[in-house]
């Protein structure tokens, strides 16, 4: 059984209720066709454990897989900063089979996001280090690819269907949440 290694803290990005009994981290790349394919079922987990529930997402991306990987991740980043990352997360994973620097661009535009200042953040990798630290928190935790969950800390090693998740979460209701920080203070 692999442990979460990084708890979570303020500096994750969350959605949810910060004092939900069920903390869902994701590690996740936004051009890996299975995070896609994960994220309207992540979402509906979501609606369905309301509002027993939080999830954190972390950005694992799998460069030498997806070279897109990483500066969707700073995009995220990017629009993080400016409290808009759950909007371009949502976006990105839309776009997972086109992502460009030009599809990039596109979905900052969208989301009322300043372009050049996106592109002078990509060129310069500004968010590289939180990535990185992402990464290595990942790294360290045993995630050895992408979707990768941890339900309350513990790794879920199961499949990542709704069913698969759902009852992995109904069984940590039922266990006492592990000593953390609190999310209050986290990005959203």
């Amino acid at each position: 059984m692999a442990l979460l290694k990084a708890p979570v803290t303020a500096h994750d990005h969350w959605r949810g209720d910060p004092d939900a009994p069920v903390v869902l981290v994701e590690y996740g790349d936004y051009q890996c066709p299975y995070c896609a394919a994960a994220h309207p079922i992540v979402k509906e987990l979501l609606d369905s454990f309301h509002p027993n529930i939080a999830l954190v997402f972390r950005q694992f991306p799998l460069s030498e897989a997806h070279p897109m990987a990483f500066p969707a991740a700073q995009t995220a980043e990017f629009a993080g900063e400016r409290d808009r990352f759950w909007e371009m997360h949502d976006a990105l994973f839309a776009n997972t089979s086109r992502l460009s620097l030009q599809t990039l661009v596109g979905l900052a535009e969208d989301l009322g996001l300043p372009a050049a200042e996106l592109q002078t953040a990509l060129t310069s990798n500004r968010y590289a280090e939180k990535i990185r630290s992402d990464f290595l928190s990942g790294v360290r935790s045993a995630v050895n690819g992408t979707p990768c969950f941890f339900i309350n800390g513990v790794r879920h090693d199961g499949g990542w269907s709704f069913d698969e998740l759902a009852a992995a979460i109904q069984a940590a209701q039922m266990r006492p949440p592990p000593t953390q920080p609190p999310l209050h203070g986290g990005y959203r």
